[in-house]
């Protein structure tokens, strides 16, 4: 869904995404706040939980503000809504009931009377003349619980570095070095989807996810040491009975959640790793490699000159 419209100066009306009453109220006190998916435009906007259905009367609002050209997830708890009419607090009003929700708004501070003001008359901050438009892609409760991926997604090293400046072909591994002539498998054709497009479809789409990319898969066993990386950088190899269980830990781990990474083992290409029957590898704690990868980093930084998060 998405929200569109365009506002000067000599405009009094609000640009509202109109509600619609819950036939029943809401009964959301088993919950901690409201999460929204957002792609944001760089303004302050505030989303109002209403507890009446009286018309013209107390709303409870929370402001959030959004980053330009970046999909977000903004999480409101339920102890920041305020009692507001009118764009004024009202000191002596009930506080907010998550038990009570008649109706939920979502709409933009850019407007010349009321909402062109914050609270108690302070000023929007990001107020800007002429159009905007705040798609989202999900309104939900949320508890205050460990969230780990509904949805781990197996990819490929070097997904991002075909046409990235500077990179050393001769480096690479074959699908990075010959990706004109495999088609293009690892970036975008048109009509088509591959590696990168459905990476950043899981991205932006709000599920709770990690998304895992091994470097040349082999047929050796499990239990070499390993390197995991944020971004799109390394080169080497993993066995496939290793990726597996990365998947499976990532599943249960909250470390993993949100995160991209490539992984490899630390044995060279041309040297076989063997297992040795009377000394076998002990068991991985992955969540030690998850807990230490940023969130947020991708690869794709490298060939937009954007900063890597930190």
């Amino acid at each position: 869904m998405e929200c569109c419209c365009g506002l000067s100066l000599r405009s009094s009306a609000s640009a509202l995404l109109s509600p619609q009453n819950f036939s029943t109220p809401e009964d959301l006190s088993a919950y901690d706040g409201i999460e929204m998916r957002v792609k944001g435009d760089g303004r302050r906007y505030k989303l109002i939980l209403r507890t009446s259905s009286d018309w013209d009367t107390v709303g409870y609002p929370a402001s959030f503000d959004t980053t330009k050209e970046q999909w977000q997830t903004i999480k409101l708890p339920f102890s920041s809504f305020r009692p507001i009419f009118r764009a004024r607090t009202v000191v002596d009003a009930a506080p907010f009931d998550p038990s009570n929700i008649i109706s939920l708004q979502a709409y933009i501070l850019v407007q010349l009377m009321y909402s062109k003001f914050e609270y108690d008359g302070k000023l929007n901050p990001t107020f800007v003349e002429g159009s905007f438009q705040l798609p989202f892609s999900s309104i939900r409760a949320y508890i205050n619980e460990s969230i780990t991926p509904r949805f781990v997604h197996v990819s490929s090293a070097g997904v991002t570095r075909p046409d990235r400046p500077g990179l050393d072909l001769s480096k690479q591994p074959p699908a990075v070095r010959l990706n004109k002539e495999l088609g293009f498998i690892l970036t975008e054709v048109v009509h088509s989807v591959f590696l990168l497009q459905g990476e950043d479809l899981i991205r932006e789409s709000g599920i709770p996810y990690s998304i895992v990319r091994p470097c040349a898969l082999t047929e050796e066993p499990a239990g070499a040491d390993l390197i995991f990386d944020p971004g799109d950088n390394i080169t080497g190899k993993i066995s496939r009975e290793e990726v597996a269980q990365i998947c499976v830990a990532a599943l249960s781990s909250p470390y993993a959640c949100g995160k991209t990474f490539e992984v490899k083992s630390t044995v060279p290409f041309n040297e076989p790793y063997v297992v040795d029957p009377e000394n076998p590898p002990p068991e991985k704690d992955y969540d030690e490699y998850f807990k230490n990868l940023k969130e947020g980093v991708t690869g794709k930084e490298a060939s937009e000159g954007s900063p890597v998060p930190v």
